[in-house]
């Protein structure tokens, strides 16, 4: 773990108002609690298992953020602890998290990924698909009261082109923007237009991000 970029990384971000996101999928829980200690709190894991595994052995303030793909039979799982849910990709995906959210008498915050990199692996929604979900959401928003769609999140290509991971992040900001003004969505709590990794968080920043989520600068490569 390393001190001085986390240093460096926060007086950085704190002046523009983005929240990091230190992700430690994969990393022991020493390293999570050395961070903890210098003041981070808010951290990614991807694997549901990893998280249950960790969040037991860590502080109870800790602000889970679940980063990965998530399967609706794992939502119980971590429904009655996670802060933040990044990568909701269906509606079926937001009606289990709101009926589990109702079960542990809590709201959880999400956000909708959207799809805007070029490669065919990564999940999310394309323009049309948000569209559709957003009309679906307006359509069942009165018996959606436990979860909260908080904005968008994406991961540009990962690309040596710097014009390319721009123009990628730019056109999530600008939807982000034109959701934001929708009179069946506009609240205060739709803030946070999620991208940028240790690799293209200058980019992202550059373009709007409120949130990054930086790894392997804070941690090392993985294991």
């Amino acid at each position: 773990m390393n001190k001085a970029v986390w240093n460096q990384l926060t007086t950085e971000l704190n002046a523009k108002g983005v929240t990091l996101v230190a992700v430690s999928k994969t990393k022991p829980v020493e390293d999570i609690r050395s961070l903890y200690e210098l003041g981070q709190r808010d951290f990614g894991e991807n694997y549901v298992q990893e998280l249950l595994e960790k969040v037991p052995q860590l502080p109870s303030d800790i602000r889970w953020h679940f980063i990965g793909h998530l399967q609706t039979n794992k939502v119980k799982l971590i429904a009655p602890f996670v802060h933040l849910i990044h990568g909701v990709d269906s509606f079926k995906l937001l009606l289990e998290i709101n009926k589990q959210a109702a079960k542990n008498q809590r709201v959880i915050d999400a956000l909708l990924q959207m799809h805007i990199a070029t490669e065919e692996t990564k999940f999310g929604l394309d323009i049309t698909d948000i569209t559709d979900f957003m009309g679906y959401y307006e359509a069942r928003k009165a018996d959606l009261k436990n979860v909260r769609i908080r904005g968008l999140m994406g991961m540009a290509s990962f690309a040596d082109d710097e014009a390319q991971v721009r123009a990628e992040f730019q056109m999530l900001k600008t939807r982000f923007e034109a959701m934001k003004r929708t009179d069946f969505l506009f609240c205060d709590y739709f803030d946070t237009c999620s991208m940028g990794m240790s690799g293209d968080y200058k980019i992202a920043i550059e373009e709007g991000s409120t949130m990054v989520r930086i790894g392997s600068m804070l941690f090392g490569a993985r294991n």
